[in-house]
């Protein structure tokens, strides 16, 4: 996937739905766990030197599992390339579960699924199809079956 690297510039400098320093390791062999300042900015988690304003790297987080690890250590693995993982070590268990739980809502997919449960529900509720007021009820994505090319 190709990105306009000036407007990924600007989307990290928005307001984070997340940001701490945490220790991050890459997937480099040898990579050493290294202080990093990292920021959830919609699907996107921003990796900077804790004394740099410009970000040195983003992970898009689609097509990735998210899990903890032991402790206060949680990864991000990508499912296409499952040897690409990072590590990530919290402060404290607790920090590393609030990681865990905001990185897994914020894909596409997730949203994408969560709206079709909830538009579902209103449907079963009020039987009106919410998104019909949009002009978009009949679109594939919004359907419980479809999946994102």
């Amino acid at each position: 996937m190709r990105y306009n690297e000036r407007e990924l510039l600007s989307l990290s400098r928005q307001p984070a739905e997340k940001a701490a320093e945490v220790l991050m390791r890459a997937p480099k062999k040898g990579s050493a766990l290294k202080k990093r300042l990292v920021k959830l900015v919609v699907n996107f988690l921003f990796y900077f030197r804790t004394d740099e304003a410009e970000p040195i790297g983003a992970l898009l987080l689609e097509h990735c599992s998210i899990s903890q690890e032991e402790g206060k250590i949680f990864s991000i693995c990508f499912l296409e390339e499952p040897e690409r993982k990072y590590f990530f070590e919290c402060d404290t268990e607790e920090q590393c579960l609030e990681w865990v739980e905001v990185l897994q809502r914020a894909s596409y997919e997730f949203m994408r699924s969560s709206l079709v449960f909830y538009r579902n529900e209103i449907l079963k509720m009020t039987g009106k199809d919410p998104l019909e007021q949009y002009g978009i009820s009949g679109e594939a994505r919004f359907q419980l079956g479809a999946r994102k090319v």
